[in-house]
């Protein structure tokens, strides 16, 4: 499964909102500082689908706020 993510680094709360089937809004309170927001990206999105972080794989736009995440 793939799906388009829209990124907001630095927000005050962690949180996830579906867009539509394929599209994603999250907010990740790591700055997008040394990819920490990359990885609390996963780490959120693996508690949202209740998947292990290894079924998640960023696979374009891994430095844009707009992310293609493979999902196994």
């Amino acid at each position: 499964m793939r799906i388009y993510v829209k990124a907001i680094p630095g927000s005050s709360r962690n949180s996830v909102a579906k867009i539509s089937d394929e599209e994603y809004r999250v907010k990740i309170t790591a700055p997008p500082i040394g990819g920490k927001a990359n990885k609390m990206l996963i780490k959120i999105l693996a508690d949202y689908f209740n998947k292990p972080k290894s079924s998640f794989t960023i696979i374009g736009g891994k430095t844009a706020r707009i992310k293609i995440i493979d999902i196994t």
